[in-house]
């Protein structure tokens, strides 16, 4: 361990406090793929493991999947000669990484951004709130969705929640339970809901405890880290789903002791019946005036909370702009090529290497400010991502019905 931090802090050293990273392809078993993570066609299929659905970034998050695999999930630093997990470097190497006031109350960079790929809508469920989670020992999930700009898929649309009737009429257990108890194939649940369609560019943001299905757009997701879900619908289209992933992260004396009763029991239902919840939940990008000039701006597209955050940024071909944030982020080039410090990055292209889109920059060089140079001929786009408290300013949402 003592190596890591003597490693990191050379590696530091050397590229002036941007690290690159090595992508990390997470595989599922329980849906189809949509394919348009940019691998070859061959590449996707993972065998008895499934097929790769999504691309996680800087992570520190293990995937839970049925076949366990020890460090997928995990995000390693692309450093000639070494294999280091960004995990561990964090754990040795916090306060180089993450700044002294970060590392005194995060272990780590406590978030997680995934773009998510599937060819079918996804199973209607739920991440734990925080006091479900923590007793089955892991972290709840609140996040929030970016819907990229490319083919949507089949189903481009979101059902979130319930009906608002159903909370106010005190009808969840009528109304869910004969569905939970039959599990027959049927996935006639989520006429019981409400959808929104997936529009590039904009997004959701969704607190822990909610029942949705996310569409098929291409989405880019920022969450706290975690895996955790229990998975309420029975099929989608032809495919069957598992009753298992209703109950797998519940704690097991209470799935003893109460069927399918525990499954509704970590819902918040005031949350899923709020008759406001388009407008409570719906995010578009907001224009950061501090930042705008003719050649470049910056936009918020996480925001609502301050347990994460991230930004947009533009800039057109051949322009400079001076980046300056509040501590450690991350960079995720979605378009074009820049010059980032003078570290040569461009987006993913098909069937070709993604060790130059994603970069991590550490607390002294973001709070020190450096440059972004757009070295292309076409618009430059790349995401900035943040965890918990380094953002404590970000826009909040109106509340409708308080």
């Amino acid at each position: 361990m003592a190596d890591i931090r003597k490693s990191i802090e050379s590696y530091i050293e050397k590229t002036n406090g941007i690290l690159r990273l090595k992508p990390a392809w997470v595989t599922r078993d329980f849906l189809p793929p949509g394919k348009r993570l940019g691998l070859k066609e061959a590449e996707y299929d993972a065998g008895e493991r499934g097929f790769i659905c999504e691309r996680w970034f800087a992570s520190i998050t293990h995937a839970e999947n049925r076949l366990n695999v020890e460090d997928e999930g995990y995000s390693y630093l692309d450093i000639e000669g070494e294999n280091i997990h960004l995990r561990d470097a964090c754990d040795q190497a916090g306060d180089l990484i993450m700044g002294n006031e970060y590392v005194k109350k995060h272990k780590d960079l406590d978030r997680l951004l995934k773009i998510y790929d599937f060819g079918c809508r996804i199973f209607y469920h739920l991440h734990q709130m925080d006091d479900d989670a923590k007793k089955v020992g892991m972290n709840s999930k609140e996040e929030a969705y970016y819907f990229l700009d490319v083919d949507p898929g089949p189903h481009p649309e979101t059902f979130f929640g319930v009906h608002p009737y159903i909370v106010e009429q005190k009808m969840q257990t009528e109304i869910f339970m004969p569905y939970l108890k039959e599990w027959n194939g049927d996935d006639r649940m989520l006429r019981h809901a409400r959808a929104y369609m997936n529009i590039p560019g904009e997004g959701f943001h969704l607190p822990s405890g909610i029942l949705h299905a996310p569409g098929t757009a291409l989405t880019m997701e920022l969450q706290e880290s975690s895996d955790i879900m229990a998975v309420y619908q029975a099929k989608i289209g032809d495919l069957d789903i598992d009753k298992e992933l209703l109950t797998r992260l519940l704690p097991e004396d209470k799935v003893k002791r109460d069927g399918e009763m525990a499954a509704l029991d970590i819902i918040d239902w005031e949350a899923c019946g709020d008759p406001y919840f388009y407008e409570n939940h719906h995010i578009a990008p907001v224009m950061i005036e501090e930042t705008r000039t003719p050649d470049g701006w910056e936009e918020w597209i996480y925001y609502n909370t301050v347990k994460f955050s991230g930004k947009r940024l533009t800039l057109k071909p051949g322009k400079k702009m001076v980046c300056r944030e509040n501590g450690v982020f991350n960079i995720f080039v979605w378009n074009g090529s820049a010059r980032v410090d003078g570290h040569d990055v461009a987006a993913g292209e098909f069937g070709l290497d993604f060790c130059r889109d994603e970069l991590l920059v550490s607390h002294e060089k973001a709070v020190q400010g450096f440059t972004v140079e757009n070295t292309g001929s076409e618009d430059l786009i790349l995401f900035k991502f943040f965890g918990p408290d380094i953002n404590p300013d970000v826009p909040m949402l109106p509340k409708y019905g308080s």
